[in-house]
Formats: C-alpha cells, structure tokens, sequence
C-alpha cells in the first residue's frame, strides 16, 4: 500500500519509507529490532511487511540491543529502532555489551519531547536530553534524513564511523520525518508450549561447574555457547576457553536475547547458559524467543537462588517455575532437574530434537575458590565467535 502523506506543518518534509530503507538494505542492513513508537510506524510496518528484510520485535529496548547484537555475531548487519524513552532501558547493554565488545549497530532513535513542539509531559525531560545522553555513552549522532536526496550522506557517515570505531551510531528522528505506510502482514503467530517434564530428584544438588563441565561435554563442535556474566562466564572459561564461547561481562539478562538474534541467523545449534538472577531481570526475553521460535536455540537457566557474584545475596527464584514460564510463552519443551545425570539427559535430548528449549537446572549455591576471570579480551572474544561462526570478522 502507498505511503500516505501527513501535513502537520511540522516539517516541511518528509520521506516514504522505501526511500530510506531501499538504500539501507543495498548497503547490507536487513535485520530490524526493537520497540514501537509513532514516528517510527511507518519504517516498523514497511520492515514487518517486506519479504526481504527481517524484523523481530522485542518487549524491551535492551532485549532488542541484545537481539541486534546476536545478529551481528551472525554475520548480520542490525539496525535498532526505538523511542528516546526507552533508550533509557537500552542503556546497559549498549555501554556494557556494544561498548566492551565493539558490535557495531544502527540505532534509530526517535525525538518525543522536542523543545518547542507540544508533546506528552513524560517526553519533556528525555526530549531536552537525549543528544546528550548519546553523547555521554559516546554514541556519535546526527538527525534522520528528510529528503531522499539526504539519506546516501547520511548513510555513508554511518557507515564510516560504526568501520572506523567498531561502535553503533545513531540517527534522531524528530517528527513526521517519514509518511504514513500500512503495515500488510503480521509479526508472528500464537505459539502453543510443548511439554514440560519435572526430572528432579530432590536431592544433594550439584554445583555450577559440574553443570557447566557437562556442556562442554556434550556440546556438539559447530555450537555456540554464550554464557551470561558473572561467574558462570568465569567458570566456563576456567574449565576450557574455546573460540565457540562468549563471555559476557555486562549487560545483565540479555545472553538470552544475544542467544535469540544468533539463533535467528544460524543453522548451527545455539546454548545460552543464563543464570536465574539475569533470566528474571529481562523475563520478556523468553516471550520473544517462544513467539519467534527458534529450532535450534537450548537455553539452559543456572538456578541457584541467589546472586552468586555479589555476595550471595537472595533472589526471587525459589519461588519461580522457569519451565512453566517458558511452556507458556511457547517453547517446544520445558524441562526441570537438579541432579547432574539428569542435566546430561536432559541437554542431549534437547540438542536432539528442534527447539526452542528450556532447560531449568537448580543448582547449589557457591562457586570455585580464587576463581579467575577470561583473558581473551571482549572485543577478541566477539570476532572469533563471529569468524567461527559465519567465517568473517567484519
């Protein structure tokens, strides 16, 4: 359907969505995520509704920051969109997983609050700050183009700065830059979980390396594993660095999301190891995942009720069922266990049959003593999961 044209006097102009993403999409960039805004209805429903370009939307910035983020590990080339509101909850992982790790990324952000255009007063503060916000996370930016005449600049301005820096750039969409498109195709379909198998045995329960040691033992070659922060990371590089493991060191419950944009991307199977503390703080993650449905995604959540890296402090886990969680936003299987035969069967099955799987493993509390952390550095750590994974670096 043809773009319609508003006139709000606004601007004195504007662009169709083909005019920005047609050029976007030559250059490479055809993987879209993020949150909905009004001024991006038009690029969100041309993204939805066009075969050739992907478009996963997320329940939360961050969790699209993350997705963005796997796609890159897949060989893609990502583009965010988002309110400036809710650059707000992007925040964490753009500083602690783009920044560390140098992913590049396209970030559209829009300009609700503008000073001297009347807008909603929950706009009014981010609208004053948020050039200055992307200035304080470092993030170079200029304003969305509003002339097709504009967008081949600004594009290759983006492109120069995320080659040159390894690091997103973001353009400022104020309003009505872009007409009115219909959106004529949905997202994605309902999805019904599949089964949910209680294997616990309720005994001695094992610790959080002997779960990980098992990983390693039956994660097949071509898997990519990625471990959440904190100690899990660290132990899962103690036991055995391996060029197909990632180990983030922030951006606190998006492995799962990471996990979801690589599995996306790749016919290979993908492990996210997450740990119960993180899994809670982005609980939207496992609806994207159920919904979108990935068949090679296993994600395995550490359960040991409590926040093991910061001094033990309790979490709300114990009295929260993963697996029912994830059989209800749609996952094909759910399991729970806690004891380290069941941990074996329970991930061999899973890489067995098509996915997307819980696995919900309680463990014990505690971790190695003096336990160290890895020496790869972030930014060494992404490429060579990324030339494992898609055989590039760029």
């Amino acid at each position: 359907m043809l773009a319609k044209r508003r006139k709000t006097g606004v601007h004195c102009r504007m662009i169709d969505a083909d005019d920005f993403l047609r050029p976007l999409q030559a250059r490479g960039f055809d993987f879209y995520t993020g949150v909905p805004c009004s001024f991006l209805t038009a690029l969100i429903n041309r993204a939805i509704s066009d075969p050739n370009l992907s478009y996963i939307g997320a329940t939360s910035e961050g969790e699209a920051v993350g997705i963005a983020a796997g796609a890159w590990l897949a060989g893609r080339r990502p583009v965010m969109m988002c309110q400036n509101s809710g650059l707000g909850n992007a925040v964490n992982p753009l500083t602690s997983l783009n920044f560390p790790f140098r992913i590049p990324l396209l970030l559209i952000v829009t300009w609700r609050g503008q000073p001297g255009i009347h807008d909603e007063p929950q706009h009014e503060l981010m609208g004053r700050i948020t050039q200055r916000l992307l200035d304080t996370m470092e993030i170079p930016h200029e304003p969305f183009p509003t002339a097709p005449s504009a967008v081949g600049a600004t594009l290759d301005r983006a492109e120069r700065s995320m080659a040159d820096r390894s690091l997103p750039y973001a353009l400022v969409m104020a309003k009505d830059s872009v007409a009115d498109q219909a959106l004529d195709a949905s997202m994605v379909a309902a999805k019904t979980g599949g089964r949910l198998d209680d294997r616990r045995v309720r005994g001695k329960m094992p610790a959080r390396i002997d779960a990980l040691r098992i990983v390693q033992q039956i994660a097949p070659a071509e898997a990519a594993v990625i471990a959440t922060t904190g100690k899990c990371g660290r132990e899962l590089f103690t036991l055995g660095d391996r060029p197909q493991q990632i180990y983030l060191v922030g951006s606190m419950g998006c492995a799962s999301a990471v996990g979801l944009g690589l599995a996306l991307n790749v016919k290979r199977p993908v492990i996210v190891l997450d740990g119960d503390g993180a899994a809670l703080m982005k609980m939207g993650n496992m609806a994207t995942i159920g919904a979108y449905a990935p068949h090679n995604l296993v994600h395995v959540v550490l359960d040991n009720g409590v926040h093991d890296s910061t001094g033990g402090q309790g979490t709300v886990s114990p009295g929260v069922d993963f697996a029912g969680v994830a059989q209800s936003c749609g996952y094909a299987s759910s399991t729970i266990a806690d004891s380290t035969p069941e941990f074996a069967d329970s991930l061999k099955r899973a890489l067995a049959t098509q996915g997307p799987h819980m696995l919900h493993w309680r463990i014990a509390e505690g971790s190695l003593d003096k336990l160290g952390r890895p020496t790869v550095k972030p930014p060494d750590i992404a490429r060579r999961l990324r030339e494992f994974v898609v055989g590039t670096t760029t």
